[in-house]
């Protein structure tokens, strides 16, 4: 993998990882493109992972730190309720992740037939937020297991992680600001944990062919690119801008099948 190519895929993760169009998806794509095959590169998937995971540490700073100092009160409170949250719409995604570990991978073949339709998938669920109406009520246990599957059911190539999750928060009818908030907080226990044991499994090859000098560009690409995305995308979320992320998937995903 060259420097170049290992700054188009860390722009291409740390973009697509917060806007609602599909990260698996569109770095299947960037691979088809320049001739590069993903699962030799395991490595450079779990650091530009992490470079994502940094920024959304970085832009959720103060959310973090506050869910902190409720914990450490050691008593039920917002803090505790919303870290339960949390750690409940992580539970599909584990289990999935877990039991179903080498079926996904097999899954990011570079078929761009398949990922096409998973990115018209993504682009009817983006297109239902548009007729959502939002309501007051906080996201509750239920609510949270639901988003969960959502979450799940992305692990797909071409299926929006974000876009997934933002758009069953709104068709539930919650608050647009709040539903980004969790969408983005939720994704930090999936990663942090998919990453993990990807150490420990001693599964991370192929360092030597790609190199230092690449996953330190990659890193940086992805961590600055996912800032600034993340940050764009909860204010689009604010103004209820997801329509046009349907169109581009919906066009996306029909360039992918008849490129397939």
């Amino acid at each position: 993998m060259s420097e170049i190519q290992a700054l188009i895929l860390g722009i291409i993760q740390g973009l697509t990882e917060f806007l609602p169009v599909s990260s698996s998806g569109h770095l299947e794509l960037g691979h088809a493109l320049l001739g590069v095959h993903g699962h030799d590169h395991l490595i450079f998937a779990v650091v530009v992972h992490g470079a994502t995971v940094l920024s959304t540490l970085v832009v959720f700073r103060k959310d973090i730190l506050t869910l902190f100092k409720g914990l450490l009160q050691f008593k039920w409170n917002e803090e505790t309720r919303y870290v339960l949250n949390l750690l409940l719409s992580a539970i599909p995604v584990v289990v999935l992740g877990l039991c179903f570990r080498k079926q996904i991978e097999g899954l990011f073949s570079g078929d761009l037939f398949f990922v096409g339709c998973m990115l018209l998938i993504t682009a009817s669920l983006l297109a239902f937020t548009y007729f959502a109406k939002s309501k007051v009520k906080p996201i509750r246990l239920p609510d949270a297991l639901i988003i969960g599957i959502a979450q799940a059911l992305a692990v797909m190539p071409g299926i929006s992680r974000s876009g997934s999750t933002i758009a069953t928060g709104l068709i539930l009818g919650k608050k647009k600001e709040d539903v980004a908030r969790f969408s983005f907080l939720m994704v930090l226990i999936p990663i942090l944990g998919a990453n993990f044991l990807d150490l420990i499994s001693g599964d991370l090859t192929g360092g030597e062919q790609v190199g230092f000098l690449p996953l330190a560009v990659g890193f940086v690409a992805a961590f600055v690119s996912g800032l600034l995305a993340c940050s764009w995308m909860i204010n689009i979320v604010k103004r209820g801008k997801l329509i046009y992320f349907a169109a581009y998937c919906l066009i996306v995903g029909l360039i992918a099948i008849f490129a397939a």
